[in-house]
């Protein structure tokens, strides 16, 4: 399965250096470089279409542009710091311009997860690892559930009836089909 870095959160970490470093010419010099970077590569997977003559060119001529930055020596502590995390993931930040099925960011996992995030924040956390694991297993199957088109509450008051008759769980019903 192909990875991909999400890119808003990479502008997102260039933001705050910004907001509460004060950085410097040094840094403002690099982040230029790497936010045009970023952007052109969004927008060429946006506007472009793949497989034309110059789509390949131009999807070559960012992945050049990353190393040249990656390459040179920069002195703001900062850039250094990012150009680190950048080499460790440099296979996984243009994966979305190989593969129109990748998002260049994870927005929809985000979303996804969200409800159990508001629940746990609501209820002041888990109380331990137990409960945390707990909790993850009933937002997975609710949550799958809710995708395949089912009632979740109601699919798990019938699931434990199924399963206080017969003493089996049934498993989890496939995606509705309206």
């Amino acid at each position: 399965m192909a990875k991909q870095k999400c890119i808003p959160h990479l502008l997102r970490d260039m933001l705050r250096v910004e907001k509460y470093e004060k950085p410097g010419r040094r840094w403002q010099r690099f982040a230029k470089k790497l936010r045009r970077l970023l952007r052109d590569a969004m927008r060429l997977n946006k506007h472009s279409e793949r497989g034309a003559p110059d789509y390949e060119s131009k999807r070559q001529r960012i992945h050049i542009r990353l190393q040249e930055l990656l390459d040179r020596p920069w002195k703001d502590r900062n850039a250094r710091r990012l150009v680190k995390r950048l080499r460790r993931h440099q296979n996984e930040m243009f994966t979305f311009l190989d593969h129109p099925e990748v998002p260049y960011d994870n927005n929809t996992a985000e979303r996804g997860i969200r409800p159990a995030v508001i629940i746990r924040k609501n209820s002041y956390a888990n109380r331990s690892e137990k409960g945390a694991d707990i909790q993850a297993v009933l937002m997975s199957i609710f949550r799958t559930l809710k995708q395949r088109g089912h009632n979740p509450l109601t699919t798990i008051v019938s699931a434990l009836r199924t399963y206080l008759l017969t003493g089996e769980l049934p498993p989890l019903p496939e995606k509705s089909c309206c």
